[in-house]
């Protein structure tokens, strides 16, 4: 593994992103959004994607210079047309509105349309805490993930992200798609070879398969259940905004790049305020979180967490030691630019 400075990174992918006349607060989303994902350990979502963003920028598939569209449609909901930009700009600017819309009227929402992929939901869902919020973040995707019942996938890995603020440490932050893995998991096996673990992926015939080379769909969380997640997310994300649902969004990798992908998202923000007092709601929380973490563990070795706790860990220990990337990722990143040769960890 290659350990990568995050600060020089970010200013890597940020100069990356102007070199290719990307405008200036889409590049500042992209490289925090992709640098903080790292950090916080969510390699799939993360720096990895760099290269792919790169690509689709230079092929059509974003703008890099969109002509956003925001229109109020309430007191407390707004429409944001994203004009095929980066999903990470398209979903700050969305989240900043909701967040705005709650500190007026108790609760914000906005929909997304003509967006792409927006890597990590916790980016947004985040954002909303810092403004005495509670942040929720939805986005769809193509299809990956096996319809219940049915031999073939029609909702994407849909993920769902809350996030809450804390006394003392980062938000708390739940973020989760609606399959029980990602399909990168599956792709990683494919490469370094082997048997997957029995529950993960579907062959075409709809049929559970342990050899990665098979996998067609995703197990959806809870079976039937993350099936229905999965289609809650697709109403709010792609039927409100008028948009594609999972089943007819071209897949992010297997289709041309110069293709529009039409991804939709949904947010919208809580403010605490609106319902008890901020710093009563942060308190109660922490020791809520605190409780959770001090039960007795059924495996010594393993402390009791609560979502996103692996995450604080991870961003700790990267952000002294670097964020790591293996070889031919990295390689990848010196074919984008070769300024990337000098973020790496002395």
């Amino acid at each position: 593994m290659i350990y990568l400075d995050p600060l020089r990174l970010k200013k890597a992918i940020f100069s990356t992103l102007i070199d290719l006349d990307v405008v200036e607060e889409a590049a500042i989303h992209v490289a925090e959004s992709l640098v903080t994902t790292s950090l916080r350990g969510v390699d799939s979502h993360g720096v990895n994607l760099f290269p792919h963003y790169v690509r689709a920028v230079k092929a059509g598939r974003i703008k890099a210079r969109p002509s956003m569209a925001l229109i109020q449609t309430s007191h407390s909901t707004m429409k944001l047309d994203a004009d095929h930009t980066f999903g990470h700009y398209a979903g700050s600017v969305a989240m900043a509105e909701a967040v705005k819309l709650a500190q007026q009227t108790g609760i914000g929402a906005v929909s997304v349309s003509n967006s792409t992929h927006f890597g990590a939901a916790a980016y947004f869902a985040l954002q909303a805490t810092s403004h005495d919020c509670i942040g929720f973040a939805f986005t769809n995707a193509d299809a990956l993930v096996k319809a219940h019942g049915a031999k073939e996938a029609f909702f994407g890995t849909n993920p769902i992200c809350f996030a809450a603020p804390l006394e003392h440490e980062e938000a708390f932050c739940l973020d989760m798609a609606t399959s029980l893995v990602s399909w990168n998991k599956i792709l990683n096996f494919r490469r370094e070879g082997g048997k997957m673990p029995h529950d993960w992926a579907f062959d075409v015939e709809g049929r559970i398969v342990d050899d990665p080379t098979l996998a067609v769909s995703l197990n959806p969380a809870g079976s039937y259940k993350g099936f229905g997640l999965g289609m809650m997310v697709d109403i709010l994300c792609a039927l409100l905004s008028e948009s594609p649902v999972s089943k007819d969004i071209l897949p992010m990798y297997n289709s041309p790049i110069e293709e529009r992908r039409r991804i939709s998202h949904f947010f919208f923000a809580l403010s605490i305020r609106h319902f008890t007092n901020p710093d009563t709601f942060r308190v109660s929380l922490q020791s809520l979180v605190d409780r959770i973490r001090d039960m007795q563990p059924s495996d010594p070795t393993i402390p009791v967490m609560v979502a996103g706790d692996p995450e604080k860990r991870a961003y700790a220990i990267r952000l002294e030691s670097g964020i790591p990337i293996e070889e031919t990722k990295f390689d990848e990143l010196i074919t984008v630019n070769g300024a990337f040769a000098n973020v790496i960890c002395v």
